[in-house]
């Protein structure tokens, strides 16, 4: 190898002497896929193909035309490999505008590789394009429309949108699905392009080749799902429905045909693009899912189930009939489709089913339910992927009538699942418990349970709630701490278990003195020595040895004689390395020592939480079960109106009109920026109110005038009374209060009338006129798979053109994700007046929604915008957004 090396050097050097230009022949693409496999270092690697770059250059460079395909073809490979090949796309652009069909190949597919939107080269190339499109050999042409669909940008897709559609047109099927699937990408980058398109449509449904029929599916579904006005369209003036049924039901019907046949199955492809476009179809319209109801039972029936083409087509086939507006039968049958999936060995197909159940569940819950047994056997599934797809599905199925089983099943599952699962699982069944719990004890009992199952893989939420729980049972106390100081005498390893125990032991302890229970007596020796065991458990968490040390020193107040004992603890604990804990020694040291007259007040027992669950005895059914989606939504829209007539009933008992005082009077400013930036200084006091909207850093104090929310009524400023702080903010000693203007229970009289004595009027906007019946709304929010829309209020979209109401609906638009501590915080400019309504919730399982009226008074006609504040918990992780402005163009 190293004389031909020589040999090829002596004569390049003697063709240079006379003054000629020798060009070497270029090897072959196989000869460098050898020489590039066969080195042994990446080192290496990057020599032969630094070599060989270099002697593509000098080739393109001496502008020789005949290695420049094969140069490009191995520029291509070097590319693919991962190195730099920008220097090829000008040569690529060369071979392209070749007249020969090879060099146009690799011309194409440089193209393809090279070139994208982002690039100003890839311009060059559409004249080139555009001739080739109507380039008579078929080849060509095909090339040139595969190149196109892969690099176009919208001013190439607006110069060639008509070429491709004369392709359409063409009577060469190879042409005519290469066309088609071309103007799928244009409608894709350019959708307002999609009217070129329509009318060619109709006859391609009559088209006898399977792939160009799969093509044009595929393009009516694009269109369809793009606009609303051509989904109408087909629907009414091309009939589309019945051409689908016709053509599906020849599919089904069919023999054997060695083309299209797939293990059995006619064109398994073309059926499902035909199923999903009916979904597409027959999607909120009644005529449309009547018209395919039989089609689609036909294909539930007659299809097999043994391979997977057979599978795919009824996956979705049950889709589309959960999708339209099917008949209840019809909705059973797929769901028991989805039932025999779960019993299948293949565990893709068992994934798909719990996935397609996870989606279909809000269409048909009672059908779904009558699954559930095979539901909880995916649980001991060794895959992890069913194992957690099944879980999901388990707490989605869970009711008032199911909750004691599906909660012991749980439990069982807490118990031997992998750690991964431990804290979804808990957190997920506390939820369900606190919503379904058919009694106090039983609740207290489960919860001990998870705690124990869990282990420290539960979120700290659950101990909060579990604390909030007991503190509100006070029928429980001594059953509920006998249960935990026996869960923790001999292990201390669990910590949330820890942390609620010597919680209770601060608060309640003095129970153990005053009665026993089942004959069993604890003595305040052994309550103080489990407490110092927990102080001394070195492998514990800080937050657990707070809650300790809270508990000791409490206990003072219950047991005086463990005083001393206490106080040499608290010495000890007074040069801790940890400052948190070092300072709270101090602290209840120095009062224990010096303060003994402040021990009552400062460590009297915490009033009880508030509990959002309100608990029954008697399992009630509930109100949604056995309905279909249909009237699930009606009945929702149903209570959503009664709520904002009681509303506007409210908001018009006092017939008396609120006016601004002249204190409100604020500067020709920026009014959001009057609101939210410096507020002048000439009216502090509604620059204290508006900043407690937003600001978590200050205290503000709740208003104890009759009006709820009033924070533009300067009258009522002078009145407040001490904030009441939270329990749960309190037990570790770290008080931070977050302001925020989520309203509190409150009756009829509680809310504020601003707008004065409303009267019924037709729904109309804010300046009159009528809405005809239509109902617009705006996408305010819509991240993290949690969407905020507003709509003009429908009983009233604004009494008259100063006074304005708002539906506000925010929606779980997640298939497991469940949202809690929803609140949205709102405010106005200072020239107008705004209130909100009660929320109907604050936490949202996986498709709920929650709705709340926004009523605002607005004098003097001004644009209406709103400064906007949202702050949740998803999946117990908090999420709070920026504030941000919103400009409402309803009542403009």
């Amino acid at each position: 190898m190293q004389v031909l090396e020589q040999l090829e050097n002596k004569v390049v050097d003697a063709f240079d002497q006379l003054g000629i230009k020798f060009t070497p022949s270029s090897q072959r693409l196989r000869d460098l896929i050898r020489q590039i496999r066969s080195a042994r270092t990446a080192a290496e690697e990057r020599a032969v193909i630094n070599k060989e770059c270099a002697q593509i250059r000098d080739s393109f460079r001496a502008e020789d035309n005949t290695w420049r395909c094969r140069n490009v073809a191995k520029l291509l490979y070097i590319y693919m490999l991962g190195y730099p090949a920008h220097f090829g796309r000008l040569e690529c652009l060369k071979l392209i505008a070749s007249n020969r069909y090879t060099d146009k190949r690799i011309g194409y597919l440089g193209a393809m590789l090279l070139l994208d939107e982002k690039q100003d080269v890839h311009l060059l190339v559409t004249q080139s394009l555009k001739n080739d499109l109507l380039n008579s050999n078929q080849y060509i042409a095909g090339l040139a429309l595969c190149t196109l669909g892969s690099i176009l940008s919208i001013e190439m897709s607006r110069d060639l949108a008509v070429d491709v559609e004369k392709l359409i047109k063409n009577s060469n099927p190879y042409l005519k699905k290469k066309a088609i699937l071309c103007a799928i990408r244009i409608i894709r980058k350019v959708p307002e392009l999609m009217e070129i398109y329509v009318p060619s449509v109709r006859n391609l449904l009559n088209e006898k080749n399977h792939g160009v029929l799969l093509g044009a599916i595929g393009l009516i579904t694009e269109m369809c799902i793009r606009s609303p006005d051509i989904l109408t369209h087909f629907r009414k003036k091309f009939e589309l429905v019945p051409n689908l049924v016709r053509i599906l039901k020849n599919l089904i019907m069919s023999g054997y045909s060695p083309d299209h046949d797939v293990s059995g199955i006619s064109d398994p492809f073309l059926q499902v693009r035909i199923i999903r476009l009916l979904r597409v179809l027959g999607k909120n319209d009644q005529e449309s899912s009547e018209s395919m109801n039989d089609i689609l039972a036909q294909v539930c029936t007659n299809t097999e189930t043994t391979k997977n083409a057979g599978n795919s087509i009824l996956h979705e086939t049950v889709l589309t009939i959960m999708d339209i507006k099917s008949e209840p039968a019809l909705r059973v049958l797929a769901v028991n489709i989805l039932g025999r999936f779960l019993l299948n060995q293949d565990k893709n197909i068992r994934y798909v089913a719990l996935n397609t159940l996870l989606r279909v569940i809000h269409a048909d819950l009672s059908s779904i339910q009558r699954h559930r047994g095979t539901i909880v056997e995916c649980l001991k599934d060794p895959d992890v992927s069913i194992k957690r797809r099944a879980m999901e599905l388990c707490f989605a199925l869970i009711n008032r009538k199911n909750v004691v089983e599906m909660i012991d099943e749980l439990c069982s599952f807490l118990q031997t699942c992998e750690p991964e699962f431990k804290a979804d699982c808990s957190s997920n069944m506390f939820i369900a418990m606190e919503k379904y719990a058919p009694n106090k004890k039983w609740h207290v009992d489960q919860m001990i349970k998870i705690l124990k199952s869990a282990g420290n893989n539960s979120r700290d939420d659950i101990v909060s709630s579990f604390i909030s729980l007991i503190s509100n049972t006070p029928e429980l106390h001594l059953y509920t701490m006998h249960q935990l100081v026996d869960m923790i005498r001999d292990d201390v390893t669990q910590q949330p278990l820890v942390q609620v125990a010597a919680w209770c032991i601060g608060e309640y302890g003095e129970q153990f003195q005053s009665s026993d229970y089942e004959g069993q007596k604890v003595d305040e020796e052994e309550i103080a020595n489990l407490l110092i065991k927990i102080l001394n458990y070195n492998a514990g968490l800080i937050s657990t040895r707070q809650y300790a040390i809270n508990a000791l020193v409490k206990l003072t107040n219950r047991y005086p004689v463990l005083t001393e004992h206490v106080q040499s603890i608290m010495s000890v604990y007074g040069c801790n390395m940890n400052l948190d804990l070092q300072q709270r020694a101090v602290e209840y040291h120095t009062v224990l020592k010096k303060y003994d007259n402040l021990k009552d007040g400062l460590y009297e027992q915490m009033q009880p939480f508030e509990l959002k669950q309100n608990y029954i005895d008697d399992v009630e059914e509930d109100i949604y079960e056995g309905k279909n989606e249909e009237e699930i939504l009606h009945e929702k829209e149903k209570q959503k109106e009664e709520a904002t007539k009681a509303l506007l009933i409210i908001f018009g008992e006092d017939s008396t009109e609120t006016t601004p005082s002249k204190n409100e009077v604020a500067p020709k400013l920026d009014p959001l920026e009057d609101i939210f930036g410096n507020p002048p200084t000439t009216n502090p006091s509604n620059s204290n109110i508006l900043d407690s909207i937003f600001s978590s850093n200050e205290q503000v104090a709740p208003q104890t005038s009759n009006n709820i929310l009033d924070i533009f009524d300067s009258s009522n400023n002078q009145s407040s009374s001490k904030p009441s702080q939270s329990g749960l903010d309190d037990i570790l000693g770290m008080n931070s209060t977050t302001v925020v203007n989520k309203s509190d229970k409150a009756s009829n009289n509680d809310i504020m009338d601003i707008f004065g004595n409303l009267q019924t009027k037709p729904i109309q906007n804010g300046h009159g006129e009528s809405l005809n019946g239509q109902k617009p709304s705006m996408n305010v929010y819509e991240k993290n798979e949690v969407k905020i829309t507003f709509e003009p209020c429908a009983n009233g979209n604004g009494s008259t053109p100063t006074q304005h109401f708002i539906q506000l609906k925010a929606e779980n638009l997640s298939f497991s994700n469940v949202v809690r501590n929803f609140i949205f915080s709102a405010a106005a400019p200072t020239s107008m007046k705004l209130q909100l309504s009660q929320p109907d919730k604050t936490n949202l399982q996986p498709f709920e929604n929650m709705s709340q009226t926004i009523a605002i008074a607005n004098p003097n006609k001004d644009k209406l915008r709103l400064r906007i504040k949202l702050s949740y918990k998803l999946n117990d992780v908090p999420i709070e957004e920026p504030v941000f402005v919103v400009n409402i163009p309803f009542f403009e």
